[in-house]
């Protein structure tokens, strides 16, 4: 029996030897025949996480597609698998973004990883404080929705010739010749069409260059200070507000010696300063004598955009803003005081001053001029984001509801309210009228559905804000026709007359700025924000 056992033992032995050679314990699998993945689409919240993702291909896949938000955390790959991490970053804006990200390998098909982040949720609009006695309420109510006739009185020859420096009505309006321009001087009919299509104020900006005659006299050339008067008075027989300023006097850092409101040379050189106090005390003397008999429909604005030619963004200016800030607040002062010295209805009428470069951002800059009248109001502008509404990118897309990689990164509902909320709280609600002297966005092409109704949504968005934080708006119009950049036509500057697709576009800013309806909030208008 022994001898048995031991050969039955033997045996098996020898069986299991012969598999050894012929199945290996750790066979190698068989190459897939397409690349897949564990997961195609991820659910992500506002505050980021790391997810990860199982993948099986028959070559090393490689990732594209990805954007800055999320971080690609690779893995080994062995037999065919490999193990990948993806990093979220937190969504510090309102909308939700989504990433279409691809995995690819030779010889397959691709597969496409969705990752969806949601936003965060948009501050809710304050309670607008009813008008009652405050004048900053009644303001806004009184210049409610505004108009610009930009690149008109403030156009200029900007080029080298005879003319160079002197302003032209009509220079910088449409046309070949300066006859077809001379179609687009100013007439009684522009203002009254342009009160029946809604606007109840209008903005005149002015330039006045070489029409200033030398020192110390700075005489303003009679013919340029009557043209304007008439006009400002064909506005005002259509019964609509107005504000007259001084725009394009300002040096953004150029070299010729007509914009003198130097203010990097001012605020680097105390004679120059000095001389250009006295220029702007004459000169506005001068403006405002002129004026001194129109009533309370009438404004007069300082500056325009006061800043070195770099936006606020110089390496000098960011260096020490209050030092160039601090000359505007001269300035401004010395505005207000030869303002108020002329008399007549000078001395009690509402007068604006701007912030550096009319940015909102610069308002913690600001000094408020005294006066003794205590009438005044702050200026600023709004053409944010930048890249979306005047920039070279033009995108399609604003807001919540825009698609990553067809909008700007910045700028959507939440930065509006912040700005507009900052302004309410430090100025409106402190009996301090606030206006925004410009805002705008470039026409877009109406046969594009999608980029014509975010067109719609952003104006109508940011002139409800404006509304509903206490404040008037004035629409910017250079007369330009068409769309694409520097495309901001809406009113024909000659006869008033709508140009292309503009009145579909003014009558969703008149509607937000005028609807009594207490069901149409800027937050109604939020929730119908495009949807693609």
């Amino acid at each position: 029996m022994m001898k048995r056992y031991i050969s039955l033992a033997a045996v098996l032995l020898a069986a299991f030897a012969c598999g050894d050679k012929n199945e290996p314990v750790d066979p190698t699998p068989a190459a897939p025949t397409s690349l897949t993945v564990s997961k195609t689409s991820f659910e992500i919240a506002q505050a980021g996480e790391t997810v990860t993702l199982d993948i099986t291909s028959p070559a090393r896949p490689v990732l594209s597609g990805r954007p800055d938000w999320i971080t690609y955390q690779d893995g080994t790959y062995k037999d065919y698998k490999m193990t990948v991490g993806f990093k979220v970053a937190a969504n510090e804006s309102t909308m939700i973004r989504t990433a279409e990200m691809s995995f690819m390998a030779a010889g397959v098909s691709p597969v496409k990883v969705t990752v969806t982040q949601q936003g965060k949720e948009a501050p809710e609009p304050p309670t607008p404080t009813p008008g009652g006695d405050n004048d900053a309420w009644k303001m806004a109510a009184k210049l409610g929705l505004g108009w610009n006739m930009g690149n008109h009185f403030d156009g200029y020859y900007n080029w080298n010739c005879t003319e160079e420096g002197y302003p032209n009505e009509t220079i910088w309006q449409p046309g070949e010749s300066e006859a077809q321009r001379a179609m687009h001087k100013a007439t009684q009919a522009t203002f009254t069409n342009l009160k029946r299509a809604g606007f109840t104020s209008v903005r005149i900006p002015v330039s006045w260059l070489k029409m200033i005659g030398p020192a110390p006299d700075y005489k303003i050339d009679e013919t340029w200070l009557n043209r304007v008067y008439e006009v400002v008075g064909f506005a005002h027989n259509a019964g609509l507000n107005v504000i007259v300023n001084t725009h394009h006097d300002e040096n953004h850092g150029v070299s010729n010696t007509y914009q003198w409101l130097d203010i990097k040379n001012a605020a680097n050189n105390a004679e120059r300063n000095t001389q250009i106090k006295a220029e702007i005390q004459v000169v506005w003397t001068q403006i405002a004598t002129k004026f001194k008999d129109c009533g309370d429909w009438l404004i007069l604005e300082s500056f325009n955009e006061l800043n070195d030619g770099g936006w606020g963004w110089s390496a000098e200016f960011q260096a020490n803003p209050t030092k160039q800030c601090n000359i505007l607040n001269e300035w401004n002062q010395v505005f207000v005081d030869a303002v108020r010295a002329t008399g007549g209805e000078n001395a009690t009428r509402w007068l604006g001053v701007p912030t550096y470069a009319a940015n909102p951002e610069f308002e913690k800059y600001f000094t408020m001029p005294s006066d003794p009248a205590g009438k005044m109001m702050l200026a600023v502008h709004f053409y944010d984001p930048s890249n979306y509404t005047i920039g070279d990118n033009q995108w399609s897309d604003w807001g919540h509801t825009g698609a990553a990689g067809k909008k700007e990164t910045w700028g959507d509902e939440d930065h509006v309210q912040t700005v507009f909320s900052n302004l309410r709280t430090k100025y409106v609600d402190k009996n301090v009228p606030v206006y925004l002297g410009e805002f705008g966005c470039s026409m877009r092409n109406k046969n594009d559905n999608r980029a014509w109704r975010f067109y719609l949504y952003y104006l109508e968005y940011v002139v409800k804000a404006a509304k509903t934080y206490g404040m008037s708006c004035f629409l910017w119009d250079n007369g330009a026709e068409g769309y694409g950049k520097e495309k901001h036509g809406y009113i024909n500057h000659g006869t008033g007359a709508y140009l292309g697709n503009s009145k579909e576009a003014i009558d969703v800013m008149v509607k937000a700025m005028t609807t009594p309806d207490s069901g149409y909030t800027l937050q109604s208008v939020y929730d119908k924000a495009p949807k693609f």
